[in-house]
């Protein structure tokens, strides 16, 4: 049976295929690949906010991908000679604690790993980055029309466009 899937993650890296161009077995779909692009979006924090040389980086330790995510900055960070400093949020509750550390770490941007609970509460993520004048970049535009200031990442509308053109209904309709 043909299965097509639409996911944030990386599929490879979960083991649901063998590789992006050509995925094997029964699966195919679409990724927004939200975490495989942390670095690229660390990158144009840097060339929009070239004076800030410790980038904040939030991120849901609660996220499957924390980790991975913490580390691909991370080493991103390290090749841009850039030092960072990640503080967490597992609830909408935290982002008051976590900005608060980030001002007094002095950090000059930040970057918002991708997670449903970040893009649940965008208004009030946007809010706090605008009232501490820091600049952030998100991985989805949802963020910018919120308030925020850049984002860098999949149309999550035309990926599931995509992902839906890769499927064919054979259908009769009698009248």
């Amino acid at each position: 049976i043909p299965v097509v899937f639409v996911m944030g993650a990386d599929p490879v890296k979960f083991g649901l295929v063998a590789s992006l161009g050509r995925p094997g077995g029964n699966l195919t779909g679409v990724s927004f690949l939200f975490n495989v692009l942390l670095s690229k979006r660390l990158q144009v924090l840097h060339e929009v906010v070239p004076t800030a040389r410790t980038i904040g980086v939030l991120v849901n330790p609660n996220n499957p991908n924390a980790v991975s995510d913490r580390k691909d900055v991370e080493a991103a960070a390290r090749a841009l000679r850039l030092q960072t400093h990640v503080v967490t949020a597992r609830t909408k509750r935290d982002f008051d604690t976590a900005f608060a550390i980030l001002v007094e770490q002095r950090v000059g941007a930040l970057l918002v790993a991708p997670d449903l609970l970040f893009v649940s509460a965008r208004d009030r993520l946007t809010e706090l980055a605008t009232r501490h004048r820091l600049p952030t970049i998100y991985d989805r535009r949802e963020l910018v029309s919120a308030g925020g200031l850049i984002s860098y990442g999949t149309d999550i509308t035309d990926a599931h466009r995509h992902a839906g053109s890769q499927t064919a209904l054979d259908v009769e309709v009698t009248f």
